[in-house]
């Protein structure tokens, strides 16, 4: 087997697709790409047992179809050190020997048997087919994977629960702590389904998809959902188990209400939880009608800050904690110039949302507040 391609092209989709490959593999030829030639075209293939990514290039002078599996350590140095040149592969088929060559010299090596390489399969005859634009699953996946939970114990919790109704598609995300809740207009599948994408495919398909227009052909079955864009194919298994309502704990009465622009509230938050406790991360919101004062300190160092920031307060005084750290996230996740934050009492979680909800979409995140001692 014998073809050629161009390195820069190459190395980027080796770049992709490695960002699928565990560091430490359960199957050693996980360890590998598979690299497989089909007329015109070369597939290369990464895969961590759960999910896989795929990403097509145009190959050139291609002598015979053909396939093997090569360490991507190994690859993705060497296309490092050579990316601005066009590169040869020759590969024994027999002994799987490969004789890469560029302008000024070659790398020789050994590969590995692609029989070896685990393929997956569809788990049903008839899968559910879903053609969506690319930027409602780029925008889907951006505002709501800052919530996902990195805690095991509840695997559920660790992805991105699609919600998927006739005339809209809802993205879910929350640890507990923090919930977020997306729905996009823009497409009306006409199916009902559901699914949980863990957070890894969600990340890759992120990074992939930046750029991407067009439409993302979405194929489910019953247990896993392949995307399909670009020159991109990726696939996931689903994580196991049921969401929980995310509609209940959302608070639909919280009748006091402040507006507040986003910028200087991430700044003011920035400069405050300097001196928040580290145990905690409280920083306390004081709201009065014109203004709400930050307030943070941290006993064990004698350490304090306070800082006012202008707001539109409509509600009763109140003094309410929240987690530093998360607040910042919510506030970097949603995109607009003021936010609203809607209140009941002290004990109960805030909504935050944009003051102004972008053409199509709605969303919101809600934040568990903390205890305030005086």
């Amino acid at each position: 087997m014998r073809f050629n391609v161009e390195g820069k092209l190459f190395q980027q989709q080796l770049q992709a697709v490695s960002k699928v490959i565990n560091a430490k593999n359960t199957m050693q030829i996980l360890d590998n790409f598979l690299l497989r030639v089909t007329g015109d075209t070369l597939e290369i293939t990464g895969s961590d047992s759960e999910n896989m990514v795929k990403a097509a290039m145009p190959v050139i002078d291609s002598q015979t179809d053909g396939a093997v599996a090569v360490s991507a350590k190994t690859l993705l140095e060497i296309t490092k050190e050579i990316a601005n040149q066009p590169i040869t592969f020759e590969v024994d088929e027999e002994t799987y020997e490969i004789d890469i060559n560029f302008l000024t010299g070659h790398f020789n090596f050994m590969g590995n048997n692609p029989a070896e390489y685990p393929e997956q399969t569809p788990d049903q005859e008839n899968p559910t087919k879903l053609v969506v634009p690319a930027k409602v699953v780029f925008d889907g996946i951006d505002k709501t994977l800052f919530a996902v939970s990195a805690e095991t114990i509840r695997p559920v919790m660790t992805g991105i629960f699609w919600d998927i109704h006739k005339e809209d598609i809802t993205f879910v995300a929350s640890d507990t702590h923090k919930l977020v809740r997306y729905i996009n207009y823009k497409t009306q599948p006409g199916i009902e389904a559901s699914f949980i994408m863990p957070s890894k495919p969600a990340a890759i398909i992120k990074n992939i998809m930046q750029k991407e227009e067009g439409d993302v052909e979405i194929i489910m079955d019953s247990r896993s959902a392949t995307f399909a864009f670009g020159s991109y194919l990726i696939s996931c298994r689903f994580v196991k188990g049921n969401y929980p309502n995310y509609n209940r704990v959302i608070p639909q009465t919280n009748p006091f209400v402040m507006t507040v622009d986003k910028a200087t509230l991430q700044n003011a938050m920035r400069r405050v939880s300097i001196f928040a406790s580290k145990a905690s991360n409280l920083v306390k919101f004081t709201l009065q009608p014109m203004e709400v004062i930050l307030a943070a300190q941290d006993l064990d160092y004698q350490t304090s800050a306070e800082e006012k920031v202008p707001c539109q307060y409509e509600g009763n005084d109140m003094v309410i904690g929240f987690n530093a750290v998360y607040t910042t996230e919510i506030l970097n996740n949603i995109n607009c110039d003021e936010i609203v934050v809607r209140l009941a009492d002290p004990a109960r979680p805030g909504v935050f949302e944009p003051a102004t909800q972008a053409e199509q979409e709605n969303q919101i995140v809600i934040e568990m507040p903390l205890q305030v001692f005086d």
